[in-house]
C-alpha cells in the first residue's frame, strides 16, 4: 500500500511547521555532541513503514537513505517482523555468544542453499562482533594470520569502518584525523578512475620488486563502489586485474561489501558482475533483512585459520538477526527480485539523469552508481548539503557522500513502491530546482 498521502512538495506552512518543532531535550542537553544524523534531518520519528518514516508530528517522508544501507528491503518488512514476533513469543533464544542454536543452524543452511550454492561459491561464515567494522577487524585478523604477513594495500577514499584496525586501511579523510593513533602498514594506492589501470601497475611493480614472498602484503581489501567515498564505481576489467594480481602474488583479496551488498547493485554480491571470487567477504548492514545488527565475514577454507577463541566477542550471536535474515533469504530463491531491482535501477538512473541535464550549472553531468546506489554530484560540497536539507524540507531524507560531501547518494530500499519512487524523484528534483535558482 502506497504510505505517502502528502503531495510529493510540501507547502510552504507545512515546512515552516517541520522547520520549527523544537528538538527533544533529551538529544540536546544529554546525548553527546558526536551526534551526526539527527542534526541533519532534525526531527523525532516515532515509526516506518516499507519507504516512509513517520514523525512524532505525523508527517511523512520517504526514505532515500535507509539506514545507510542496513535497510534494503524497507522499514519493517511484514514477513520478517510476523517471523520474528513468533519466535520471540515462543520464547526463543535471543543470545547465544557462539553457541550452537536453532536459528543460527536455520540462517547457515538457508544461505549456503540460497546464496552460495548457487552462485559457485563456497566459504567459511564467521560470524565476528555484529557491525561491519567489526567483520573488517576480523577478515584482517584471519588474513594476517594466514599468510604470516602484516601490511595491507587499501584505497584512497575508501571507507571500511571507525575502529581503528577498520580506520588504519581505510583512505578517507579520517586517514588525517586526531583521533586515529599512528598505526602503519598500510599502502594505500588510487582508486579506478575509468581507465582499468589506475593504481595497479604501481601495485603490480611494487609486489614484482619485493625482495622476498615475506616481504609481501597479507592482504588487499576494497569495495567495488566507494559508497561513502562518493559512489566512485570500479570498472569490472579493473576489478578483474585486481584479483588477478592479488592470487599470482599471493595476497588475498578481501571484498567490502558491507554497503553494497545484499542486493544494493542488483546482484547479491556487487562483484558477481565482475566474475570474481574473493578469499574474504564482509557483510553487514542489510544482512539481518530488518536493520538488527548482523555480520558474517566469509572465508575460504584455506584460510579458516583462526583458532577456537581466537576472535570472539559478546554479541556475536544475534539469534533474533539470524530469525530476520532467514526471512529476508526469500527475496533471493529465484532472479524475479533482482529482475525488479534492475527494472527500477534503471528508472532511478534515468530522472537522475533529467534533473542533471535540467541543472548543468549545479550538477556534474555525469551520474555514479550502478543498481540502487546512486549519486548526483553537486558542484560543491555546500549545494549538496543545501539540497539535501531542501528535500528534507518537501518531505524525502537523502544524504550526502565523498570527502567533499558533495555527491547525494541515492539509497532507498529495495522494495520501494513505484509511486514512492517517483514521488521522492519529483521532491529530489524541485529540490535542485529551488535550490540553483
Amino acid at each position: 500500500m502506497h504510505l505517502l498521502n502528502a503531495r510529493p512538495t510540501a507547502s510552504r506552512d507545512d515546512r515552516d511547521s517541520a522547520e520549527s518543532q523544537p528538538s527533544s531535550s533529551a538529544f540536546t542537553e544529554y546525548e553527546s555532541r558526536v551526534r551526526y544524523y539527527g542534526r541533519n534531518f532534525p526531527s523525532l520519528f516515532e515509526t516506518a513503514r516499507g519507504s516512509i518514516m513517520r514523525d512524532r508530528s505525523g508527517r511523512e517522508y520517504i526514505d532515500f537513505f535507509a539506514g545507510a544501507g542496513a535497510l534494503n528491503y524497507g522499514h519493517n518488512d511484514p514477513g520478517m517482523k510476523a517471523r520474528l514476533i513468533a519466535y520471540i513469543e515462543c520464547n526463543g533464544i535471543t543470545h547465544s555468544l557462539d553457541f550452537e542454536t536453532g536459528a543460527k543452524e536455520a540462517f547457515i543452511l538457508d544461505f549456503q542453499d540460497t546464496i552460495l550454492r548457487p552462485r559457485g561459491l563456497a566459504y567459511r561464515m564467521l560470524f565476528s562482533g555484529p557491525t561491519g567494522t567489526n567483520a573488517v577487524e576480523a577478515a584482517l585478523k584471519v588474513a594476517r594470520k594466514a599468510t604470516g604477513r602484516t601490511r595491507i594495500v587499501a584505497f584512497e577514499h575508501s571507507f571500511h569502518g571507525m575502529t581503528a584496525g577498520s580506520m588504519a586501511v581505510s583512505g578517507g579523510p579520517l586517514r588525517q584525523s586526531s583521533i586515529l593513533p599512528p598505526i602503519g602498514g598500510t599502502i594505500f594506492l588510487p582508486y579506478d578512475d575509468g581507465s582499468g589501470a589506475d593504481g595497479l601497475d604501481r601495485l603490480e611493480c611494487m609486489l614484482a620488486e619485493a625482495p622476498s614472498e615475506s616481504q609481501l602484503p597479507a592482504a588487499c581489501i576494497v569495495e567495488t563502489i566507494q559508497a561513502e567515498g562518493g559512489v566512485i564505481v570500479a570498472s569490472l576489467p579493473w576489478l578483474r586485474r585486481l584479483s588477478d594480481i592479488c592470487h599470482h602474488y599471493g595476497l588475498l583479496l578481501i571484498v567490502d561489501d558491507i554497503q553494497t551488498g545484499c542486493g544494493r547493485t542488483g546482484s547479491f554480491f556487487s562483484f558477481e558482475p565482475a566474475g570474481l571470487q574473493p578469499d574474504i567477504v564482509c557483510l553487514s548492514k542489510s544482512l539481518s533483512g530488518m536493520g538488527l545488527p548482523l555480520a558474517l565475514v566469509l572465508i575460504k577454507d584455506a584460510y579458516d585459520c583462526l583458532a577456537p577463541g581466537e576472535h570472539t566477542g559478546t554479541f556475536r550471536g544475534n539469534d533474533l538477526a539470524f530469525v530476520t535474515a532467514v526471512s529476508a533469504l526469500r527475496f533471493w530463491r529465484d532472479d524475479t527480485f533482482e529482475q525488479e531491482i534492475a527494472g527500477k535501477a534503471e528508472r532511478l538512473r534515468q530522472r537522475l539523469q533529467a534533473i542533471a541535464d535540467r541543472h548543468p550549472s549545479v550538477v556534474n553531468p555525469v551520474v555514479r552508481g550502478r543498481g540502487m546506489i546512486q549519486g548526483l554530484v553537486m558542484a560543491s560540497g555546500d549545494l549538496a548539503r543545501r539540497t539535501s536539507t531542501e528535500a528534507f524540507s518537501r518531505g524525502l531524507i537523502i544524504e550526502t557522500a565523498s570527502p567533499k560531501g558533495d555527491v547525494l547518494k541515492s539509497l532507498c530500499p529495495l522494495t520501494i513502491s513505484e509511486d514512492d519512487l517517483e514521488a521522492g524523484l519529483d521532491i529530489l528534483a524541485g529540490a535542485v530546482a529551488a535550490v540553483a535558482a
